[in-house]
């Protein structure tokens, strides 16, 4: 997985371009980035994603309740019809803020 973080629409606002999929061999890489950033909000662009599978939705669970101890937003956009399937199948999707495109979740965090 190759991970590629950019500056959003404000200071405040970091993208991490997911490429690639999401599983048990990629989730330390995964983890690794979201450990290292700090911005107040965070969005995750899933366009480059096809798959996630159980270890990689446990990351993203991970990914969650870390923002939430540490008072950050975290936002989802772009994802895919099979990444959103694994999401709702499992119950989770109340937890993430979900956008269809980057430049949704920019203006819902700057609007929030």
């Amino acid at each position: 997985m190759q991970i590629v973080s950019t500056t959003g629409a404000r200071d405040d606002q970091k993208i991490l371009q997911l490429k690639g999929a999401l599983t048990l061999q990629t989730v330390r890489e995964f983890q690794d980035a979201m450990r290292a950033e700090t911005a107040p909000t965070l969005i995750l662009d899933f366009s480059g994603v096809p798959y996630v599978d159980s270890a990689g939705l446990g990351a993203l669970v991970g990914a969650y309740v870390a923002s939430k101890k540490l008072n950050r937003k975290l936002l989802f956009a772009s994802v895919n019809a099979q990444v959103n399937a694994l999401i709702v199948m499992t119950h989770v999707e109340q937890f993430f803020k979900m956008y269809p495109t980057v430049e949704e979740a920019e203006a819902a965090a700057t609007a929030a």
